[in-house]
């Protein structure tokens, strides 16, 4: 990445992750730019016409481009595709076709590799085999990155994120809908008199979780790093852990009285019971390394799900 104030577009950059790596760019004193469907630099990449894409691009000229759009949450098959996979062929198009391309870093994700091998971290050429909506169109986005790269010559490095959780997590995933449970009860007038009731799916699974801030320090390392042969690295803890052990955490971290009741789970679910990433890779060439622990990351889940009630409690009394 170039040295002399670099220009980085973060492409959903009001969301979850965007938010955390456009700060994290702007931090090291980037001219960070964040685009999303709303706000100033808005662009909707599920658009059918790519022209208003091409436009940005040559408004912002950007050194590096981060992909952290997309769907997960209270989205169907079609919708996951259409931005998680159409969307970033649309993007790859777009920046071979400028005269001088940025670097595109791309985020994958862990749930494009479907099933792990228990007792055992997934490496970077596993086969992927995903067994979700969500992860077949996120394979389908990578693929379409990998495809650019090999046929065009673009610049990218895709990195394949583990489950992501901190301060923000969406409260659409599980440790965010948890999270934001706990945070209404702890600000709630009045002692509890019984304790919260927690009614969540089956806690069978194992899995990977990292920091969103150890995200921004990978990304900030891919921006500059050498150009990879093999572009795809993974970025997680290398660990994988029981859910219901990460979910009595955060519980526990709350100080509230809480009562977890496991519901029967869908039959008709799909989804990986392991996941652990090797990151080795991440080492080696990025010189990365998680800096978070799984208690850091869940207390400050739990701090910054609070302040935003206490925020948001706040401006709807002085309304």
């Amino acid at each position: 990445m170039n040295t002399g104030a670099p220009t980085v577009l973060v492409l959903g950059g009001t969301g979850f992750l965007g938010r955390h790596i456009t700060a994290g760019f702007a931090a090291r004193g980037a001219r960070a730019v964040p685009s999303a469907r709303h706000g100033a630099h808005r662009v909707d990449l599920t658009a059918a016409d790519p022209a208003p894409l091409a436009a940005l691009l040559r408004e912002v000229r950007p050194d590096v481009v981060v992909n952290a759009s997309g769907r997960a949450w209270a989205a169907g098959a079609q919708a996951m595709a259409a931005a998680n996979s159409d969307a970033v062929a649309t993007l790859a198009a777009a920046l071979t076709g400028l005269p001088v391309p940025p670097r595109l870093i791309h985020l994958g994700s862990v749930h494009e590799y479907g099933p792990g091998t228990v007792g055992a971290g997934t490496r970077e050429d596993h086969e992927p085999a995903p067994v979700t909506d969500y992860g077949r169109s996120k394979l389908g986005g990578t693929r379409a990155v990998l495809d650019a790269v090999r046929t065009e010559g673009l610049d990218a490095i895709v990195l394949r994120l583990a489950n992501v959780c901190g301060p923000g997590t969406h409260r659409g995933s599980l440790l965010g809908a948890v999270g934001a449970r706990l945070a209404e009860a702890a600000v709630a007038a009045g002692p509890a008199a019984d304790p919260v009731e927690l009614r969540l799916a089956p806690l069978r699974a194992h899995r990977d979780f990292v920091d969103v801030r150890d995200v921004v320090d990978a990304v900030l390392a891919a921006a500059g790093a050498p150009r990879q042969d093999h572009p795809v690295i993974n970025i997680g803890s290398g660990a994988a852990r029981p859910m219901r052990l990460i979910i009595d955490r955060l519980v526990a971290l709350s100080g509230l009285p809480v009562r977890i009741v496991e519901d029967a789970g869908d039959p008709l679910r799909t989804d990986a019971e392991w996941q652990q990433l090797d990151i080795s890779r991440a080492r080696r060439v990025l010189n990365w390394s998680p800096a978070r622990d799984l208690d850091t990351s869940l207390s400050d889940l739990l701090g910054a799900a609070r302040t935003e009630l206490t925020t948001q409690t706040a401006m709807e009394r002085k309304t």
